[in-house]
Formats: C-alpha cells, sequence, structure tokens
C-alpha cells in the first residue's frame, strides 16, 4: 500500500509539472493580437518589464540610457541626429528631410512589437520591418513594410487615406482613428505572424492584412512600391525607427518573438 501511494504521489506531481509547462507554453504562443496586447502592463515603469511579461517572453529592445542593440542604418554605431532623451529614442535634427533610420543590431521573423510614442506637431516617423541592410539601399523604407507614425492633422502637404496615422504606409489605411492628441503617449503593437500583420494602436486592431495575397499583390505592384521592386521581398529582417528630420520620442520598446 506504501508504495502504491507514493507512486500516486509521483504521478501527481509529474501531471502538475506538466501542467504548468504546458501553461507557459501556451504563453509563450498565443498570437491572438488583442491577447497579445493585453500581455503588456502600459502603466508600468517606462523601459522595465513586469514578471509577467518576463514569463511571456518579452524581451527589451531599449533600455532607457543608452542605443545598445541598435545602430544606423548601412552604418556602425548609433548616427549623431539620434539622441537619448528623458529616457526616451528620440531625434535631434529638424527640417522634414529623410534622415538616418535606426535599426535594431537584429533580425527578426515572426515576433510581436510593443512600443509608446509621442509626436511634436506636424511630425513623422514610422515603424518599418524584415528590413533587408545592404549598400545597395539608401533607405530602410526600399525593403521594409512601415507602420506609419506622423501627425497628419498638422502635415504640410495633402495626405491619403494610407498615409495617416497607424496605416501600412502606401498600402493599407487604418480602419479606426485612436490616436491621442500631440504630446500624449500613444501605445503601439505590431504582430507580424508569418504572413498575417496587424497594427494595434491604443488597444484598437486599426489594420489587418496578408502578404502575398491576391489583394496586397496588387496594391504592391499599383502604387508607390511599383517603383521598388525589392519592397517587401524578405521575410526576415532589421526593425527600424525611421526619422524623417521631426521628432518623435519612443519608449518602452519591448519584442516577443512568435
Amino acid at each position: 500500500m506504501r508504495n502504491t501511494i507514493y507512486s500516486l504521489a509521483i504521478c501527481m506531481v509529474l501531471i502538475g509539472l506538466t501542467g504548468c509547462n504546458n501553461k507557459k507554453s501556451e504563453a509563450l504562443t498565443v498570437t491572438d493580437p488583442m491577447t497579445l496586447f493585453g500581455q503588456i502592463d502600459w502603466k508600468a515603469k517606462a523601459n522595465t518589464l513586469t514578471e509577467t511579461e518576463q514569463s511571456a517572453g518579452w524581451q527589451l529592445l531599449f533600455d532607457g540610457s543608452t542605443g545598445n542593440g541598435w545602430h544606423g542604418y548601412n552604418q556602425k554605431g548609433i548616427p549623431e541626429c539620434w539622441a537619448v532623451e528623458d529616457a526616451c529614442l528620440t531625434m535631434k535634427s529638424v527640417g522634414g528631410n529623410e534622415e538616418q533610420d535606426l535599426i535594431t543590431n537584429k533580425v527578426y521573423k515572426k515576433f510581436v512589437l510593443a512600443l509608446d510614442y509621442k509626436m511634436t506637431p506636424g511630425a513623422n516617423s514610422g515603424i518599418l520591418f524584415h528590413i533587408k541592410e545592404d549598400p545597395k539601399y539608401t533607405f530602410a523604407y526600399e525593403t521594409g513594410p512601415e507602420f506609419q507614425v506622423i501627425d497628419h492633422e498638422n502635415w504640410p502637404d495633402p495626405l491619403e487615406d494610407v498615409q495617416i496615422n497607424g496605416g501600412n504606409y502606401a498600402m493599407y489605411p487604418p480602419m479606426e482613428r485612436p490616436y491621442k492628441p500631440i504630446g500624449e503617449w500613444n501605445q503601439l503593437m505590431l504582430v507580424v505572424n508569418g504572413n498575417e500583420v496587424t497594427h494595434i494602436l491604443n488597444g484598437k486592431i486599426i489594420v489587418k492584412y496578408t502578404k502575398y495575397s491576391d489583394e496586397w499583390t496588387k496594391l504592391r505592384n499599383s502604387g508607390k512600391w511599383n517603383a521598388f521592386p525589392d519592397y517587401s521581398k524578405y521575410d526576415e529582417g532589421h526593425i527600424s525607427l525611421q526619422n524623417h528630420g521631426t521628432k518623435v520620442w519612443y519608449r518602452n520598446i519591448k519584442l516577443k518573438e512568435l
């Protein structure tokens, strides 16, 4: 009887451990966009990870004080036009012209990116991904799709719907416009789960598309990107913070690989 009870106890422990492992595995593989958005404690101290975020597989891409893990596109080190200011990554240059983009040292394929951003009036920037770093390209946008970050209400030139804040630049306009007033922090999430891409802004899904679908292919070949044959050609690459010569602040940059 004692041996039987002992065996049963071992089985119960093993079952319990298996259940815990399954729960942890499930937490690491959740791909529902809004569930992923809910994994982030958006009110926690900036540039830190909570225990819950760590257990769910999130990592910090910005430590709040240095540019470690980043470099200029087709450059070594951090370009002079970028700075760490008030625990944020931000641009020093002004003028509205294309400047040096900042990109991650590492490349990513399937991932979720989360961050906070706020803008000055008339600011223009963006989050690009699957970027190919190569001297034959001048700008990161020649290969990488973009989650548009722009104060379209104060931009000096007329803009199309595919150019406004939150859209997939020059491809898909946002379905909703839940952006916050200039000077307030916005919560952005980009989910790249294979060919399925989702833009989330302030808790709202604003863009969904499937790369290589008939619709995507038609849009890709009929607009601006027809002049850029390698746009969205790569399924793995760097992530970029775009510098358009206007001031935007980025913080709480977190990533989870899928």
